[in-house]
């Protein structure tokens, strides 16, 4: 069994999960209209760090100036998961680190800290591996909107071959004015707060995290914890950057992670719903195809808007700290379906006594991923 054994959210609703859940199970979302920041001439949506709070936070356990702001921020978050637990033994060879981001450092090309390596994914995850002594090589999974998913699966096979008894995976982004302007260029950003699965969605906007999960191996069957059950990733190859219009990709994912599985006994799907056009379309069309067109769906980026390499580890952890309050989160922003096939999304917190769910995400290039969750005894 794959059990996580601690888990942390770090963003702009705050440094712990508690923090995080009790914020948007009231509603509240820090995604602001950010005007000209960092010399981007066009208006954009999102939910960002104010000013100095990653370094005075990061302040009380390191000197800020040895590390850039996305090596701080997922040091923090690490941290604060660890501090949960006092079962990983950090030094252990059979403790992975595993990192997800899409762009790491980028923001490096745009200051004094580029060089020597710095923008290099790998060298910021050897960086914040050696902070907390951990002595085996660390993998990074940089694979778009998909990362975080495809962490938790690396995470999840390399504890399944026996290599590894815990893994902590990380994932977490910054924004920069690389980033914006490139999902700018594609038409793809909203000035206004995103509306996924809704009529008037008009794209999507971005934000800041990191979080973590750690897992471990274990023979016995905890009833107490959230297991990672199966996970699948599968590319359509459909194009650079849009979308299967069937879903193809994203119905493959959940169909092999579903495979020997009773749908009936899935009560959530928490899907990627960036509040484009054609993502939440696509996620429709998907959801129907497989048998969810009645299962409750819901999605988060209308409170910490699309935070790419932490978004697969934070919809996890917040998926599963929900579920354990017997709550499926609203989705924020939703009002009136907008999507040629319905969905079961709603604007208010529901109850629930489900402890299995379904995580899906998709990504630039066709990349599409879907994990199966579980907690409690035998599916």
């Amino acid at each position: 069994m794959i059990a996580k054994i601690a888990d942390n959210i770090t963003s702009p609703l705050g440094f712990d999960t508690a923090s995080n859940y009790n914020a948007v199970l009231k509603g509240i979302s820090h995604l602001r209209l950010q005007q000209g920041l960092w010399g981007v001439p066009e208006p954009f949506m999102a939910s960002l760090f104010e000013d100095g709070v990653i370094n005075d936070g990061f302040a009380t356990i390191g000197a800020p100036a040895q590390y850039s702001r996305f090596e701080q921020l997922c040091i923090l978050s690490v941290a604060e998961a660890l501090s949960h637990t006092s079962q990983v033994d950090i030094t252990s060879p059979h403790t992975l680190l595993v990192l997800s981001t899409t762009k790491g450092n980028v923001e490096a090309l745009d200051s004094d800290y580029c060089g020597a390596g710095n923008e290099h994914l790998g060298h910021s995850a050897q960086r914040v591996a050696h902070y907390f002594g951990v002595t085996t090589t660390p993998i990074v999974v940089s694979n778009a909107c998909i990362s975080g998913l495809c962490a938790q699966i690396v995470a999840m096979r390399s504890l399944e071959s026996g290599r590894y008894d815990t893994a902590i995976v990380v994932g977490c982004d910054v924004q920069s004015r690389f980033i914006v302007t490139g999902f700018q260029s594609f038409k793809a950003l909203s000035q206004e707060q995103c509306k996924p699965f809704d009529i008037n969605r008009k794209g999507l906007n971005l934000g800041e995290a990191a979080s973590t999960v750690i897992y471990q191996r274990t023979e016995s069957e905890n009833s107490e914890c959230w297991q990672a059950v199966n996970g699948a990733i599968r590319n359509d190859a459909n194009h650079i950057s849009g979308p299967s219009r069937t879903g193809e990709g994203s119905y493959r994912a959940m169909r092999a992670v579903l495979d020997g599985f009773d749908l009936n006994k899935v009560g959530l799907v928490n899907v990627h719903g960036t509040s484009t056009p054609y993502n939440d379309e696509m996620e429709a069309i998907a959801l129907s195809r497989i048998g969810f067109d009645k299962t409750p769906v819901n999605t988060l980026k209308g409170y910490y808007g699309h935070t790419m390499g932490a978004a697969g580890v934070l919809e996890t952890v917040m998926t599963m700290h929900a579920l354990d309050h017997r709550v499926i989160l609203a989705t924020r922003g939703f009002e009136t379906c907008g999507t040629s096939v319905p969905v079961n999304v709603s604007p208010l917190n529901r109850d629930t006594d489900t402890k299995v769910f379904v995580k899906l995400l998709s990504g630039f290039g066709g990349c599409n991923a879907a994990m199966l969750f579980k907690k409690g005894g035998k599916l």
